[in-house]
């Protein structure tokens, strides 16, 4: 290694201080995306909201960080998957589809959650429609966790592929089996608008996750920018039908919850398209330049995730409100 190689290693070796500590605010996705389950919940004033609407939040923003984690290798062959990272957020995945289960059980047998007896919560698994896909979705959870333990073990042997497909399919079964599914074509509407929801913040919140350097952003930005901007498009048009179709007009958005939610769901929603454009015209060509040092692009990044875990929330308890 000559000595200018030596230089730029140094130049490209992440600070300890500030980027460390910006990194912590990631944190804060727990809290706002049960703020937008709360918020959510407000807005559905008498309409039903089922109990599970904060935990589905947490379950859903835990799945698409597993999910943009191991796509982390398709934006750059010199990209490893964080194993230990995707271990532990499958498992919390996990226990949030079990709390889940646990609330729906408790719900359809009409008992407190601390009255729910082991043969009540059984029984809810093997007759209800709703038991038997949680139950799948725990499979799903709970194989991405041991793969993920297998690939910390033996990194050398697994395969970031065999999460994304897995995670895939479970981020979609609650989609595909909920109230679009008895419209027509609003399963895959419903699959699609959930997993491009995935993909786009769990892959954002992968990269603030794992960038470190100067010169990873100005590798990895702009190919992020490429798949965010579709992404995008496939969330809002989706996003656009399942609405329109559920609540059938324009009067709704105002007069029911749902509507209410889905509102204010979709002023968020074009409130980051704008934030996405202004970044795609700003911190994207500087970025790619190695013009902005890697503490900026973290706080960029950041900013963005914290704004989609505030949808996240009232997407969640959307789904679950009649």
């Amino acid at each position: 290694m000559n000595r200018s190689d030596r230089t730029d290693r140094r130049r490209e070796r992440p600070t300890t201080g500030g980027s460390s500590s910006t990194r912590w605010l990631l944190l804060l996705v727990v809290p706002l995306g049960l703020i937008g389950a709360a918020l959510a919940w407000a807005l559905a004033a008498s309409d039903p909201v089922q109990a599970e609407a904060p935990v589905r939040a947490l379950a859903d923003c835990a799945g698409a960080t597993v999910l943009g984690l191991a796509a982390l290798p398709r934006l750059s062959e010199r990209l490893s998957t964080p194993w230990r990272t995707v271990t532990v957020l499958a498992g919390v995945w996990a226990a949030m589809e079990f709390t889940m289960l646990v609330l729906e059980a408790a719900e359809v047998q009409g008992l407190p959650v601390r009255k729910l007896t082991a043969p009540d919560f059984g029984d809810y698994l093997t007759t209800v429609s709703g038991g038997q896909i949680g139950i799948a979705l725990l499979i799903g959870t709970g194989t991405v966790a041991a793969y993920g333990a297998f690939g910390f073990r033996r990194p050398e042997q697994a395969t970031p592929d065999l999460v994304l497909v897995f995670t895939a399919v479970t981020l979609t079964l609650r989609p595909i089996t909920g109230h679009m599914s008895q419209q027509t074509l609003g399963s895959v509407l419903a699959a699609v608008h959930a997993l491009a929801a995935a993909a786009w913040f769990g892959t954002l919140l992968a990269l603030a996750l794992t960038v470190r350097t100067r010169g990873e952003w100005a590798v990895l930005l702009p190919r992020y920018s490429n798949w965010a901007l579709p992404l995008a498009v496939t969330v809002t048009v989706t996003g656009v039908i399942n609405g329109l179709v559920r609540i059938g007009g324009l009067e709704p958005f105002v007069t029911t919850g749902y509507g209410r939610i889905l509102l204010a769901k979709t002023v968020l929603l074009i409130a980051l398209l704008a934030l996405g454009w202004w970044w795609r015209r700003t911190w994207v060509p500087i970025a790619s330049d190695h013009r902005m040092d890697a503490e900026s692009s973290l706080r960029r990044a950041i900013a963005e995730v914290l704004g989609m875990a505030v949808v996240f929330g009232l997407a969640a308890t959307l789904a679950v409100t009649a």
